[in-house]
């Protein structure tokens, strides 16, 4: 027999295809167009692409070689990361007049738990409905909900009627709902997981529930109890509207592959102007400085030191960007590098964060 669910009422928002639509809407003459944000045809990554663009197979994420020879009629625009938070803030704005608990999870999605919310209405999926309502009348942008009884089954349920729509799952219909799902459809099941299920003879929800945890994690470690927990309506996870960031990061894909260390290490200043700007801006410092490194023949390769201190200035994160750098031999040229700083000071913002001229003026006193 199945212990009972707790019930709490969770909407799931997530944006239709944001970066897509909101060039779109800025820009008339792109209404109706196979429209990839990011990349271009000779090289680079789409971050996101238009419903047009889709229906050719274009995905985030997707080179952008690969991209227009899926779609040949395929626009490349560059991002306008700026346009994009002031929309989300506006998005956000509208979440916070029904409930302070919104916990973002990028800037087009986030999660919503309105069990008690400022406007009394009982009703989550009348509230997703007003709120979708209302993020088209402030930005004519669409959005598609979700809503349930946990984070996990109302962002399945978000995905179901996608554009413009929602799905609301009750209590009663979550274990039924989960066990007809294609395993595929589970949140965080991947391609390889995914196949790796197909081989353990497991395709839909039902075919998950029938396993035992010790099958479960002996076959996926950690993720083995999370598996047999959420097939079971199981996910207790709440709302947090102070999601607290891992890391910091900047990087970027180059039009040309770089095979000179002297070219990386101007990318390499500009990208640590950039996360000293986004680390200012979330008001945190780091320990750990790591480097990535993607090489043409798109393989893969991160480097990473901590250090005895915080830090968030520019010159630090460069000088220690650098020391990376020059570890090892480079294996090929490069296509992308990028920085990020994590074990950040979010537990502890009151430790003194090391900057270029304290620490210079430690090393001249050091006997």
């Amino acid at each position: 027999m199945e212990s009972p669910l707790p019930i709490r009422k969770i909407i799931h928002v997530d944006m239709d295809a944001f970066y897509a639509s909101v060039e779109q809407l800025d820009f008339p003459e792109l209404r109706g167009k196979a429209l990839a944000v990011g990349g271009n045809e000779v090289r680079g990554v789409v971050s996101a692409a238009s419903y047009q663009a889709r229906a050719f197979g274009v995905r985030s994420a997707m080179s952008g070689v690969l991209a227009k020879r899926l779609c040949p009629e395929l626009i490349f625009v560059p991002p306008r990361f700026d346009r994009y938070r002031e929309i989300s803030m506006k998005i956000r704005a509208i979440f916070l007049e029904y409930t302070d608990l919104v916990e973002p999870l990028s800037l087009d999605e986030a999660y919503l738990d309105v069990t008690e919310n400022k406007k009394g209405n009982p009703s989550a999926t009348l509230i997703a409905s007003q709120i979708r309502e209302r993020i088209f009348q402030q930005t004519g942008l669409r959005c598609s909900a979700g809503i349930s009884i946990n984070k996990f089954v109302a962002k399945i349920a978000s995905d179901y009627n996608k554009p413009n729509g929602q799905k609301t799952v009750e209590p009663d219909e979550v274990i039924p709902f989960l066990e007809a799902l294609d395993i595929r459809k589970f949140y965080g099941v991947g391609k390889v997981t995914a196949q790796k299920m197909y081989q353990l003879g497991i395709f839909t929800g039902l075919d998950l529930k029938k396993k035992p945890i010790e099958f479960l994690n002996e076959h996926f470690g950690k993720s083995g109890s999370l598996y047999y927990n959420v097939v079971r309506g199981i996910h207790n996870s709440p709302v947090k509207p102070d999601r607290v960031p891992k890391s910091v990061g900047a990087e970027r894909t180059f039009t040309e592959n770089l095979s000179s260390e002297v070219f990386m290490l101007e990318r390499l200043e500009h990208l640590s102007v950039e996360l000293e700007q986004r680390l200012r801006k979330n008001k945190v410092a780091g320990k750990t400085i790591t480097l990535k490194i993607k090489y043409s023949d798109f393989s893969l390769q991160t480097r990473s030191k901590t250090l005895d201190f915080y830090i968030s200035d520019k010159s630090l994160i460069l000088d220690t960007a650098t020391e990376l750098l020059y570890q090892e031999k480079l294996h090929n040229s490069v296509r992308l590098l990028g920085i990020s700083l994590g074990n950040l000071n979010t537990d502890a913002p009151e430790i003194p964060v090391q900057t270029k001229k304290s620490l210079s003026v430690q090393l001249k006193f050091k006997f």
